[in-house]
């Protein structure tokens, strides 16, 4: 764990966070990848946050793919989407004495679908959201032997519950960014069609799907300056629509 981050115990599930000396009252709620991956240990994601003056909660939450679901992996008892809303929110709102309309989500593949998702369906709860090579197709995982075959009838219902059927044509979060590279097979497909339907509604967003890394840097460090930057910017633009 890199200096500056602390683990935190909530509702039996950790999360690690981060709260930089001089900290904006404004805060990313991060969502893991499968990889099961912590800000904690990224010294790109952590150096950013800094930079922009960000405070960080980020929980472990297995293959949950955050959902409304219950999922084993994670609880028996609370869905993952009921955790952050219910439990992990309020805290960063407690602890860190954050007014309304100041937590940005941010996430990556799973976490990234995941983070778009919660976004559409509260968005006066989270103005921001952004999303690196989010997996928003997640029903192909399905039938894989993942948690989601219990925590879905079929690959149908799994499809029916991702980000994009969620969109609401009337209300929708006022800062949204996405980016994935051409040459992922698993997610430009979802991110695509999510950039297409966008679109075809007129909600504003930034798409960015023609980017690939630099030689020898992957794709999500390559994407985590621009993407914290955007979460930055759009979260001063809502701070001061609120003064």
């Amino acid at each position: 764990m890199l200096a500056g981050w602390t683990r935190i115990a909530l509702g039996g599930h950790a999360v690690d966070v981060f709260d930089p000396p001089g900290a904006a009252p404004q805060a990313v709620l991060y969502l893991h990848s499968l990889r099961e991956e912590s800000p904690a240990t990224d010294s790109t994601f952590t150096t950013e946050l800094k930079r922009h003056r960000l405070r960080c909660a980020a929980p472990a939450g297995g293959w949950c793919w955050w959902a409304d679901r219950i999922c084993s992996e994670f609880d028996t008892e609370i869905t993952p989407e009921c955790f952050l809303l219910e439990s992990l929110v309020p805290w960063m709102e407690s602890a860190w004495g954050l007014g309304p309309r100041t937590l940005a989500l941010a996430g990556v593949e799973m976490g990234g679908q995941g983070a778009v998702r919660l976004a559409f369906k509260h968005p006066d709860r989270f103005p921001v959201a952004v999303s690196v090579s989010g997996a928003f197709d997640c029903q192909d995982w399905y039938g894989a032997g993942t948690p989601l075959d219990e925590m879905y009838e079929s690959r149908e219902r799994c499809r029916l519950d991702t980000a994009l059927l969620h969109l609401d044509a009337r209300d929708w979060p006022a800062h949204l960014w996405f980016c994935c590279a051409p040459d992922d097979a698993a997610c430009y497909r979802g991110n695509d069609r999510l950039r297409e339907k966008l679109a075809a509604m007129g909600v504003p967003h930034t798409a960015d799907l023609d980017t690939r890394a630099a030689a020898g840097t992957s794709y999500t460090e390559f994407m985590t300056p621009k993407a914290l930057a955007f979460v930055a910017d759009a979260l001063g633009r809502v701070a001061k629509r609120l003064m």
